[in-house]
């Protein structure tokens, strides 16, 4: 193993305990105040889908011979640039949002004060079901095509490659959207109250070096493709990077020391209510 392979799969390694840490401050932060407050169940709800939809994609580009033989026959003849650290980090990742989600949802069970953040806006559930609905529709079309199983055909014809890559994009949808509603409910709040500034400052250390690993791996293969075949990974660490200096720039700096409103606005839609009362 050469000095780039051993670093690329360091910085894997790292990136993988990083963002896999990242899950619990959040959840931990809840039960110690045994509140929800300050914070929406928008973000791990719809986390719950992006993870499935990773595990799912990863799984199929580092164990499937088909979808492997059909991205090689895409992408001149180069493997995708998925390890296995990618398949156990979204696998951790979906537990760990169905764990936060329920403290959201079931309150009850885990000793918690009710709060309106408990309800997912609709923003959030329209994105759910529309994510659900194009996927579907997309495997419908590979299932239409006569090449779907074909390798010679990938590159211009619908095939089961099409299908995995319209799941993977599931994810990519999920992080461009599902930081926006804890973000203005920051705003809305003048306050970062709640929300664990300690799973923002992991978050980016993960992203800084997922997007090295991932740029090193391309750089082995000499070929930049490794990047273009698997956009939603390289997408992961850029976007999230973004929402992680706004959370950071509200926590050190806007709001800084701020304890929130009297009366905060939980969620996406409890704002709206208290606006229409007031």
């Amino acid at each position: 193993m050469g000095f780039l392979e051993f670093l690329s799969a360091l910085f894997g390694v790292i990136y993988f305990v990083a963002w896999s840490v990242s899950f619990y401050p959040q959840s931990i932060l809840n039960f110690r105040r045994k509140s929800t407050s300050g914070t929406t169940v928008d973000f791990p709800l719809i986390n719950c889908l992006g993870f499935a939809a990773y595990m799912v994609s990863n799984m199929a580009f580092y164990y499937s011979p088909l979808i492997r033989a059909q991205y090689a026959a895409r992408y001149k003849g180069l493997t995708p640039t998925v390890h296995f650290n990618d398949i156990t980090f979204a696998a951790h990742g979906l537990f760990m949002s169905l764990i936060t989600t329920s403290q959201y949802l079931c309150p009850g069970a885990w000793g918690f004060t009710p709060s309106m953040g408990n309800r997912p806006s609709r923003l959030i559930l329209g994105i759910f079901f529309g994510c659900v609905v194009g996927t579907t529709a997309a495997i419908f079309i590979v299932l239409g095509s006569p090449e779907r199983d074909s390798t010679h055909e990938a590159v211009s014809s619908w095939v089961w490659l099409d299908a995995i890559y319209a799941i993977s994009y599931v994810k990519l949808i999920v992080t461009l959207i599902k930081y926006t509603p804890q973000v203005i409910v920051n705003y809305r709040n003048k306050s970062t109250k709640g929300w664990s500034i300690l799973q923002i400052l992991l978050d980016f250390s993960g992203g800084i070096l997922s997007i090295s690993q991932q740029s090193i791996d391309s750089y082995i293969q000499r070929d930049w493709s490794g990047i273009t075949g698997n956009p939603v990974k390289f997408a992961l660490g850029n976007v999230s990077m973004i929402y992680d200096l706004v959370f950071m720039t509200q926590h050190y700096v806007l709001y800084r020391g701020a304890d929130g409103k009297q009366t905060e606005g939980d969620s996406l839609l409890g704002s709206d209510e208290e606006r229409r009362i007031d």
